[in-house]
Formats: C-alpha cells, structure tokens, sequence
C-alpha cells in the first residue's frame, strides 16, 4: 500500500485457539486528530466465530473444552463423541450452556464439535 502523508497503515492479525481470523487493516492518522483511526476487516466472506460455525457452535466447545470438570469426565468415561456427551448432560438435568445455548440446539455445528473435540 503507498503511504500518504499524515497517514500509518498496518495490518493487524489475530490468532485464537491457532486458528487466524480475518486480517484487519488499521489506518491511524499521524497528525495531531486523536479520532482518525479507522479499522476494516479485509475478509468479509468469513462468517465464522472465533474460528467455529457460529456463535453456538464456539459457546459449547468454549465449556466443554474449559470445564475442568467436563473434562474429566470425558477422559475417565472415555466419551467418544458429542453425542454421548449430551446423553449424559441431559441425565444430569443440564440442558444449555452457563451462557444459555442450548446443548442441542440445531445450529451447533456436532460434525464440527466431534472432530475438533472428540478427536483423540
């Protein structure tokens, strides 16, 4: 990108979990105005969330994966997919994240979850 006079462009990239999300391009004004600073998501066709589906799809792995006591279960019951993890959730008479997803509510990408999650 040419440089203009007054003007700093950087690219800024962030990785979540190992997975890039879209590159951003900041545009910062070298002058003396502190509120010309602009930022542009350079991907716009990405439509995924923190590198998962969708919203839904992040907020179950999101506990699933930082629940230490989940977890454990997973390991000492040798859970082997997303689906033998609900069975047990409902069981418990737990049926939606701390945050209010539903375990299995249809825009969980389970595909998803049982080979990133549950690929031992």
């Amino acid at each position: 990108m040419p440089a203009l006079p007054g003007v700093t462009v950087g690219q800024v990239t962030h990785k979540v979990a190992g997975d890039p999300l879209p590159a951003l391009i900041l545009i910062q004004s070298t002058t003396d105005n502190p509120m010309a600073t602009a930022t542009y998501q350079t991907n716009l066709t990405d439509r995924t969330y923190n590198g998962w589906t969708n919203y839904e799809t992040w907020n179950v792995v999101l506990w699933i994966e930082n629940d230490e006591s989940i977890q454990d279960y997973i390991q000492e019951h040798e859970v082997c997919c997303y689906e033998e993890l609900l069975d047990l959730f409902y069981a418990c008479g737990s049926t939606e994240t701390p945050d209010g997803v539903k375990w299995a509510d249809p825009k969980v990408n389970r595909v998803e979850i049982n080979g990133d999650v549950f690929d031992f």
